[in-house]
């Protein structure tokens, strides 16, 4: 079932997403083949963060095709999938931001960036701004909501 507006599937996902936490991430690497990692990722609304080293191979990846598509399977009758359009976020003030909301986020959500990244220097920031949004409740309800046409990145 298509829904017209996030606003239709927002409680479910995020109560989803951050009851799973760790998400599959699908990039397309250089030579257009699938590759699948878990994430991390924190949302706010329609809108994702991850934490990664702007030098890893998922960096490659985006740089030739900045596209992502996420999977929550914590229940796999309830699955969650983001497809998103990534961009590097430089600023420094956001970066610190993100850098804190998962400092101050709950557990299993929330963790301390500093053992894994060292620094703020060392923590690169994705932005995922979602084009298609599903959230499952299988085998009953499947809602579905995407940016129209003209606004799909």
């Amino acid at each position: 079932m298509e829904v017209h507006s996030f606003d239709e599937i927002e409680t479910e996902f995020i109560e989803r997403v951050f009851k799973i936490v760790w998400c599959n991430v699908a990039t397309v690497d250089t030579k257009g083949r699938p590759r699948s990692r878990i994430l991390h990722p924190i949302w706010e609304g329609k809108v994702g963060w991850i934490g990664t080293r702007p030098t890893s191979a998922k960096a490659k990846h985006l740089q030739q095709n900045p596209y992502v598509s996420l999977a929550y399977v914590g229940d796999i009758a309830l699955p969650v999938y983001a497809d998103c359009k990534t961009e590097w976020v430089d600023d420094l003030a956001e970066r610190q931001r993100i850098w804190d909301l998962y400092k101050s986020a709950p557990a299993p959500m929330g963790y301390d960036p500093l053992p894994i990244f060292g620094s703020l220097e060392g923590f690169g920031l994705l932005k995922l701004t979602p084009w298609r949004i599903e959230v499952a409740s299988l085998p009953a309800k499947t809602q579905v909501w995407h940016q129209p046409e003209e606004q799909t990145p």
